[in-house]
Order: structure tokens, then C-alpha cells, then sequence
């Protein structure tokens, strides 16, 4: 039997931590109270205009490579969860693969799922592993989202960061990926969105993201919480199994409420959201990378990976680390 494990992880953050007393003095109408209060987030990173997704998911790459102990020329699969691509095309899977200098014909490609992004990616990787066609995978998520905010909607901006979360995902003998469930629900698609494209060289409809917030919040904790049970379930075990939660970081809030409807202490939920604001498909990986590099992950622990985005997407993966 077949299985697929992480063999290492990375991160990466652009720039110095911006505050939310920075971002009032850039003349946003806001307060480090208000955000607070109602978020959990006091900093992110906000990439330089000259900084890419593909450049963040080196970094990252770079060092969940290190982590894993092997080199680029041994990666023979390569997926990138982004909803902030370089270009339209080519994906910014086959850029990151030129810049770490992989030449053996890997396939490469993108996956836009906006915040469910990497565990849609993980799980796609996961399935290559367990069929035997690849052996190494390289997992990104990756964003720039300060590029699509508009800086004069308090109740949006405030709110995310950009960054890079990736591991390596290697075949193994022993189980490593425990199960995985993918949903999606179109229906939902007007309450997190950005309803804009380019078209003939000119932006059509609105190119910022939109949200109802109160919605995302409400099907957010609901799904997140069906999700987790799905998930356990079809690996035959029970949410007291799992040693650690880490969710998509997109507001203290969902993560408490989430927690709560699990029967989960916060202390067993990793959470970032508070340094990194929401970083969409990066969120995931950067605290997974962040608990494992400060100590609180170890090898054999149970760790539940979920999140939720527009779409509406959600999903969930169950990892014996």
C-alpha cells in the first residue's frame, strides 16, 4: 500500500509586520481597538509592488525542500493554490518551477479554490502519491491579496495579509494523509467574491473582493464544523483523536466558534491569524509551518487541516504528521 506523507514544510513572509496603528496612520478609518476586537489581528505582511505569488512560494518552497531533506530535481509534481496568480497565464505553479530550477518534466499547475485553496491542493496531491505515478510532490499555497482590496473599505482590508505556506509531500509506506473531504456550493458565490476580469485590456465589473461578512461568518462555522466531523469519521476516528486544529486563519472569531462546536479547547487550535491576518490559501501551511518549526508539532500527532472560501468552497484533511 501506498501512502502519502509530509516530509517537510516551509514559510514565508514578506516584508515587516504592519500594524494596525500603521494602517491608520496610511489614513484608514479604523482603530488597533476596533480591528482587534472584532478580528483577533494586530499585524500582517503586505508584499512590495515588485513581489509576486511565485516569489513568495519559493521562499517557502526553498525551505520546505531543506525541511524534507531531498533537492528541487527530486520534486516530480508541483501544485499551487492561489487566487492571486502572476499573470493569467502561464500558472504560477510553472513559474515557481523555473525559479527552482526543476527541468525533469514535472507537471505543474494551479488550483483556485481562494481559501480552501491548499487543502484542495493537498488532497489532489495526496491521490497522484497513493496511485503511484509520483512519488514527491511541492504543495503551495500563496497570495498577494493586498493587491485586490480596496484600501477604502475598512470592513475588508483590515483583514488580510499576504504570504506563502508549502510542504513536501512524499510517498510512504506508512499512512500519512489519514482521509480527506472537498465540497464546494456555488450557490453561495455573491457573499465572498470579487466580480471583476479583464477584458480586451480593460477591467470589467468590480476587480476588488467583496464580502458579506456576517453570511461568511455563519457558513463558515457551520461548514467547518460538518467538515471536521466528515473527515474523522471517514479515517475511523473521533475528534478526541486529533491533537491539533488548524484552520484556515480568517478571524479569531470563526476560530473560536469552530472550536466550540467541536468540543475543542482553544488550546488545541494553532492559530496565526492575529500575526498574519488572513492569507487565503497561504494560511493553512504558514501555522502548520509555524507549530512545527516552534516545537509544538511533533512527528506521530494527529493534526485536522481545514478551511473555507469563496465559492463557496470548503475542505478538510486529516494528517498522522
Amino acid at each position: 500500500m501506498i501512502y502519502a506523507r509530509v516530509a517537510g514544510t516551509g514559510s514565508y513572509l514578506p516584508g515587516a509586520p504592519v500594524s494596525n496603528n500603521d494602517l491608520v496612520a496610511r489614513g484608514i478609518d479604523t482603530s488597533d481597538e476596533w480591528i482587534a476586537e472584532r478580528t483577533g489581528i494586530r499585524t500582517r505582511h503586505l508584499a512590495p509592488e515588485d513581489v509576486t505569488s511565485s516569489q513568495l512560494a519559493y521562499e517557502a518552497s526553498v525551505r520546505a525542500i531543506e525541511a524534507a531533506g531531498c533537492t528541487p530535481a527530486d520534486i516530480d509534481l508541483i501544485i499551487v493554490a492561489t487566487s492571486t496568480p502572476d499573470y493569467v497565464f502561464p500558472s504560477t505553479a510553472t513559474l515557481l518551477q523555473a525559479k527552482l530550477g526543476i527541468t525533469n518534466g514535472a507537471p505543474a499547475f494551479d488550483v483556485q479554490a481562494v481559501c480552501t485553496g491548499f487543502a484542495y491542493a493537498l488532497s489532489t496531491a495526496e491521490k497522484f502519491i497513493r496511485s503511484g505515478s509520483h512519488t514527491r510532490a511541492l504543495v503551495v499555497g500563496a497570495e498577494v491579496f493586498s493587491r485586490i482590496l480596496d484600501w477604502n473599505d475598512r470592513g475588508t482590508c483590515v483583514l488580510f495579509g499576504d504570504g506563502a505556506g508549502a510542504v513536501v509531500l512524499e510517498a510512504s509506506d506508512a499512512p500519512g494523509i489519514l482521509a480527506t473531504a472537498l465540497h464546494a456550493d456555488g450557490s453561495h458565490n455573491k457573499i465572498l467574491c470579487v466580480p471583476g476580469q479583464v477584458n480586451r485590456g480593460q477591467v470589467t465589473g468590480d476587480p476588488f473582493l467583496r464580502m458579506d461578512g456576517q453570511a461568511v461568518f455563519k457558513f463558515a462555522v457551520k461548514v467547518l464544523g460538518e467538515v471536521a466531523r466528515e473527515v474523522t469519521e471517514i479515517a475511523g476516528l473521533a475528534l478526541e483523536d486529533v491533537d491539533w486544529l488548524i484552520p484556515h486563519q480568517a478571524n479569531v472569531r470563526i476560530l473560536q466558534a469552530t472550536a466550540k462546536r467541536l468540543g475543542l479547547s482553544m488550546d488545541k487550535v494553532i492559530s496565526t491569524v492575529g500575526q498574519h491576518g488572513n492569507t487565503s490559501a497561504a494560511s493553512i501551511p504558514l501555522a502548520l509551518d509555524l507549530a512545527v518549526r516552534d516545537g509544538r508539532i511533533q512527528r506521530g500527532q494527529r493534526l485536522l487541516l481545514e478551511g473555507v472560501g469563496g465559492g463557496f468552497t470548503w475542505g478538510a484533511a486529516l494528517v498522522q504528521f
